[in-house]
C-alpha cells in the first residue's frame, strides 16, 4: 500500500537529453541544460486541465492522450491507487520531435510528479524502470531522471546504470533545425541486421568514446564519434547534414553526431572552440536554406528536480 500524502502541488523540472553520441546506439545518453517544467495541482472536482506555454505549445495534446498525463496515470496504475484529478501547466523549453528527448521529459515528469503526490511509494530505481518500460529504451529517460552522462545495460532482467565521466572542458553545440523528424520514421530506415565487421567497428569506437569523454583527448574523440549502426542510414533524412558536418569539423569540433533520432545535430568540442563551431554550424545550414537554432549547451548533472 502506498504512503498517504498531503501534497497537493508539485513542479517537476526535467532536462533535455541527447542519446547515442555516435556509436552508443540505444544505450548511452547525456542530460543537457535545456528544460521542460511541469506543474501539477490536484483538483477537488473531477476532470483534467492542461495548459501549455512556450514554443510549439499548439502542438501539444491537452486531453487524456497527452504523454505527460499518460505517465502520471501509469504510476498510479502501478501502485494500484486511484489518481487524483489534476490541473497541469506545461512550460516548454525542449523542442518537440528534434532528437532532444522531449518525450522522455514527459514520461519522467509524469512519473516523478505522480510518485511525489502519492507520497513517494516508489524508489528512484523503480521510477526509472517504469520510465524505461514506457519509452522502450533507456538512453533518454535515464539521464533525464538522473542527470549527467549515463550508460544502461541489462543484467538478469534488471538494469545496471553507470555514470560516464565527462571532462569539464567538453561542451556540446546543438544545431536544432526548423523541421521535425519523428523517431518512428528515423527507425524505419535502419537495417534489421548488421555485419560482424560493423558490430566490431561500433564496439571499438564506443570504448574509445568512453575514454575520450573522460580525458578530452582530441585524437580519440575524433575517431570515436564514428558509427555504422544508425547514422549512415539516417543522414539522408536530414537535409544539409554533410555541409553542417564539414563546417563543424573545420571550425574545430572533434566530430558531429545525430542527436537521438535527429534531426538535431550535435558537435562535441573543447570549450575554447565552441563559439567558432556554433557560428559555423548555423551558417552552414543557412547556406542550404535551412534556419536553425544553434546553442552551446553544458551537461546537466542534477537530472530531474522537484519544487
Amino acid at each position: 500500500m502506498a504512503a498517504f500524502s498531503h501534497i497537493t502541488h508539485i513542479t517537476v523540472k526535467v532536462p533535455a537529453t541527447t542519446a547515442n553520441l555516435g556509436p552508443g546506439f540505444d544505450c548511452i545518453g547525456a542530460a543537457l541544460k535545456l528544460y521542460n517544467e511541469f506543474e501539477f495541482t490536484t483538483l477537488d472536482v473531477n476532470g483534467l486541465m492542461i495548459q501549455v506555454s512556450g514554443m510549439e505549445a499548439e502542438k501539444v495534446q491537452t486531453d487524456e492522450s497527452n504523454l505527460l498525463y499518460q505517465a502520471f496515470m501509469k504510476l498510479y496504475q502501478h501502485i494500484e491507487q486511484t489518481a487524483p484529478s489534476v490541473k497541469i501547466r506545461i512550460k516548454l523549453g525542449v523542442p518537440l520531435s528534434r532528437g532532444l528527448g522531449s518525450s522522455a521529459t514527459a514520461i519522467v515528469g509524469g512519473l516523478v510528479a505522480a510518485n511525489e503526490l502519492a507520497g513517494s511509494p516508489l524508489s528512484e530505481l523503480e521510477v526509472m524502470k517504469l520510465a524505461i518500460a514506457m519509452e522502450g529504451h533507456p538512453d533518454n529517460v535515464v539521464p533525464a531522471l538522473l542527470g549527467g552522462c549515463r550508460l544502461a545495460a541489462t543484467s538478469n532482467n534488471c538494469w545496471e546504470i553507470s555514470d560516464i565521466p565527462w571532462h569539464r572542458y567538453i561542451v556540446a553545440v546543438v544545431a536544432i533545425p526548423d523541421f521535425e523528424l519523428s523517431t518512428s520514421q528515423a527507425r524505419k530506415v535502419l537495417p534489421a541486421e548488421i555485419s560482424r565487421d560493423d558490430a566490431i567497428f561500433n564496439i571499438s569506437h564506443f570504448g574509445l568514446l568512453l575514454r575520450g569523454l573522460a580525458t578530452n583527448r582530441e585524437e580519440w574523440l575524433k575517431a570515436a564519434l564514428q558509427d555504422r549502426l544508425h547514422q549512415p542510414y539516417r543522414q539522408a533524412l536530414i537535409p544539409g547534414y554533410d555541409a553542417v558536418n564539414t563546417a563543424a569539423i573545420n571550425a574545430g569540433a572533434y566530430g558531429m553526431v545525430i542527436s537521438g533520432a535527429g534531426p538535431t545535430l550535435l558537435a562535441l568540442v573543447d570549450t575554447s572552440k565552441a563559439k567558432l563551431v556554433e557560428t559555423a554550424m548555423k551558417n552552414a545550414w543557412l547556406q542550404t536554406g535551412i534556419t536553425s537554432t544553434v546553442r552551446i549547451v553544458d551537461l546537466d548533472m542534477q537530472g530531474t528536480t522537484t519544487f
